[in-house]
């Protein structure tokens, strides 16, 4: 096991706190108690698309919350089911709602990037997600350089599923793999033998995906730093392209199925950091590069290229390799972006589709943003995903001083590097980036959020 020296147990004390992920500035927890109506997210909509769908194109994000088996540690918006007659009403509802979009826009929209999340995108039979697709693309326009993708199940992933995709377009899949130890996958139900990742691996690889990322979760029940180091073993065999290294969110207040463990099954803290060090130590003698935020890529992804270029961005599907200002969430709990506004959908599959059924966007909550709001969002991108900031005088000037004094006693921990105008996150400052982002937060140090214990840990 790895050792940890007295800093990095005093760090992990200090920062090992609830912090958000900053998919989005302010986070959804601190967003306006007011829900925006239908007609004010619409204009924010319009006018965002008029601005940049010429430039830029659009993202769009499908949710797809289907799954057949409940996996115990997932914190996503899921419905279990075996009842696969749900599909084809849930596409009806989505074709809907991307109607009700459609209608406003003054022109076609160019589609730069689709992503089909979940839940299990892969629960949908092939010609169904053809049929839902086909559905999105008769009124767009397709990026030439697109970059779709979609999170597949290594269990219920087929060939079909893998071609029909790629025929529409599709040249990244995300597979979840999470932990290939058995005593792991039993304790989060979760099982997947080794044999079936390597034949959806292969199987993509032989079509002509350009791209395959593994998702991988460290500080998961009765892990151990042998078990995690024979995960990554068995995954340097199949070398996927790009690796999602996540810290277990374990918030069972939200989510019940964690409650089939407890924490005493859990790592503790300081073990829960070594697990880490031990993926970054083995990831990086592979040869992938940490690019931010738990993503690790290898030189020909384009993930590598887009942290090199400084051209990553973030939103509400993660990383990204290139920034769209309009990000379109169609589905069950989908968070759209409109640069100067968010806004969730009904988290409930019936109560969505009722609303968009009858022609009405199915909005939960919304945010929209103040000209304060987008300063610190743009700061807290370029943390992220640039690993830098320059503190320009507009910046500075809105920012407390005790931000200052934080961020000074970061530099003294070796976290940032502060020069005149301009803060670099440090090669042992990646590790805490959500920290450091918090810094910048003033949502979070100025008010109580809508609900508690929102956030999982840090580390």
């Amino acid at each position: 096991m790895m050792n940890i020296n007295a800093q990095q147990e005093y760090l992990i004390q200090k920062y090992n706190v609830p912090a958000p992920r900053y998919t989005s500035y302010p986070t959804v927890p601190y967003w306006d108690k007011e829900v925006p109506d239908a007609k004010r997210w619409m204009d924010v909509v319009k006018y965002t698309f008029a601005e940049s769908n010429a430039t830029k194109g659009i993202s769009l994000y499908i949710h797809l919350p289907f799954c057949e088996v409940l996996c115990t540690y997932c914190g996503c918006n899921t419905r279990i089911t075996k009842n696969h007659s749900v599909e084809e009403g849930y596409i009806q509802a989505i074709l809907s709602e991307w109607k009700l979009y459609l209608d406003q826009f003054s022109e076609k929209p160019v589609i730069r990037e689709l992503h089909l999340g979940g839940g299990t995108p892969t629960f949908f039979k092939p010609d169904n997600l053809r049929k839902l697709l086909e559905g999105i693309y008769e009124g767009a326009i397709l990026h030439p350089e697109k970059e779709f993708s979609f999170e597949g199940h290594p269990n219920n992933t087929t060939t079909a599923h893998l071609q029909t995709l790629y025929d529409l377009g599709f040249r990244r899949v995300s597979y979840g793999i999470q932990d290939f130890d058995l005593k792991v996958q039993l304790t989060i139900n979760r099982i997947q033998p080794y044999e079936n990742v390597k034949h959806v691996t292969e199987e993509a690889r032989r079509i002509g995906y350009d791209s395959v990322n593994f998702d991988l979760i460290y500080g998961l029940p009765y892990q151990t730093p042998q078990s995690v180091s024979e995960t990554i073993d068995k995954v340097a065999q199949l070398m996927p392209d790009r690796i999602a290294f996540y810290s277990y969110a374990h918030v069972p207040w939200v989510k019940p199925g964690q409650r089939s463990y407890s924490d005493k099954d859990l790592p503790d803290n300081a073990e829960k950091r070594a697990l880490y060090e031990l993926g970054l130590q083995k990831f990086k003698a592979l040869g992938y590069t940490d690019i931010g935020m738990d993503h690790f890529a290898l030189p020909q992804d384009a993930l590598y290229k887009a942290y090199e270029q400084k051209e990553l961005h973030r939103n509400f599907m993660g990383y990204t390799t290139f920034q769209t200002d309009l990000l379109i969430g169609l589905g069950t709990s989908s968070i759209s972006d409109a640069k100067y506004g968010y806004m969730q959908n009904l988290k409930k599959v019936e109560t969505y589709k009722e609303a968009v059924l009858k022609g009405e966007p199915a909005i939960l909550k919304g945010h929209l943003l103040t000209e304060e709001d987008l300063l610190i969002k743009e700061a807290i991108l370029d943390i992220a995903c640039k690993g830098e900031l320059s503190l320009s005088k507009e910046l500075v000037a809105l920012l407390p001083e005790d931000v200052f004094a934080e961020l000074s006693q970061m530099q003294d921990e070796g976290l940032v590097k502060l020069t005149e105008g301009k803060l670099t996150v440090t090669e042992a400052g990646k590790a805490f980036t959500r920290n450091i982002c918090m810094v910048f937060d003033l949502k979070l140090k100025q008010a109580e959020p809508a609900e508690q214990q929102v956030f999982s840990k840090a580390i």
